[in-house]
């Protein structure tokens, strides 16, 4: 586990090294703890010199890796990664530092532009305020995804596909002891269904999801963000973790997100250069999309039970479990029909 921090300590620990983070900044100013995740910690701030105030994102693991169908890569491979994907178009901040495990006293961390727009994927799916952009975001996330998929791998990245991430979840949730006959039915609906076309592995980018893109009410996308899962595998991976229910933010009438429609994402990733994929392959990863997050709200329950003290996040993520299960059997009633 990395050094917890105060928040004084912290900001004294990024003055530090400003000069390094923006050129020409002496110190950094408004330092504030953004939410986020149960392993990392999220923090803007601003680095500030005699030319101005620079806004900038600090990542920092704070938490041992979850374990997950792929080994999520240390911070500095991510931010390698992000930065690849800049070069090759994809619209994401640019990493101005990676910090030092040794020697900065920040652990496992990174820097990177602090970009204008909204991640809340409540408001993206329903405030009236976006809706200029829901009329395009669906399009754009498919040519975002299209232009993550052409990025050249970096070495070393974990590869999987089907069905080693079903196999892989199965024996993570084998060994809970837990028994949900829900659980048990998905296991076995997406083994008898496991795509058998050819699949070029591609750079994939493992979360890509609403709330982990910042979105413009007028332009729609504006980044792609949370690139802690990077890995090798079946691009239609991360169409259809786009399409799990759970990240619809109440509204399942829309298959994308909760924003768009399916046929919108599939020719933007097509357009942008993408290699065309089926609609029912991403339905069969939406499908286990539910199963994996299913699977990973029992670990995270599980982790907050061992240690309380960590805080209620892990608890709270944990009784989503029956969400997962309603979407397994619509997802199932619906293919019987």
């Amino acid at each position: 586990m990395a050094e917890r921090l105060s928040k004084d300590e912290l900001a004294r620990r990024l003055s530090t090294l400003a000069p390094r983070m923006a050129e020409g900044a002496e110190r950094i100013d408004n330092l504030v703890r953004l939410t986020g995740g149960a392993s990392m910690e999220t923090w803007a701030f601003d680095a500030v010199g005699p030319g101005g105030a620079v806004p900038l994102i600090l990542r920092r693991r704070t938490r041992a890796v979850e374990s997950t169908a792929v080994n999520k890569p240390p911070l500095r491979r991510e931010a390698e990664a992000i930065a690849r994907a800049v070069a090759g178009g994809v619209p994401a901040p640019d990493v101005t530092y990676v910090c030092d495990e040794a020697a900065d006293g920040l652990d496992e961390a990174y820097v990177m532009r602090r970009i204008g727009g909204e991640t809340l994927g409540k408001k993206i799916t329903s405030d009236p305020a976006f809706e200029p952009a829901r009329g395009k975001l669906a399009r754009q996330c498919g040519a975002a995804l299209a232009r993550i998929h052409a990025v050249e791998p970096l070495d070393g990245l974990d590869r999987t596909d089907a069905a080693t991430t079903l196999a892989n979840y199965e024996a993570t949730w084998r060994a809970t002891g837990n028994v949900r006959p829900t659980i048990e039915a998905a296991f076995r609906w997406l083994e008898k269904r496991l795509p058998t076309e050819p699949v070029t592995p591609r750079f994939v980018h493992g979360d890509f999801r609403n709330g982990n893109i910042m979105v413009d009410p007028e332009a729609g996308l504006a980044a792609v963000l949370d690139w802690e899962l990077v890995h090798i595998g079946d691009p239609a991976e991360d169409l259809g973790w786009l399409c799990t229910s759970s990240w619809k933010f109440g509204r399942p009438d829309r298959y994308v997100g909760g924003f768009g429609d399916i046929e919108d994402l599939l020719a933007g990733y097509v357009e942008a250069g993408g290699e065309p994929i089926s609609a029912a392959r991403v339905d069969f990863w939406s499908m286990l999309g539910s199963l994996k997050w299913g699977v990973m709200t029992m670990g995270m329950y599980a982790s907050f039970a061992a240690d309380p003290t960590a805080g209620p996040e892990r608890g709270v993520i944990g009784r989503r479990l029956s969400e997962t299960e309603a979407d397994i059997v619509a997802i199932i009633e619906r293919n019987a029909a």
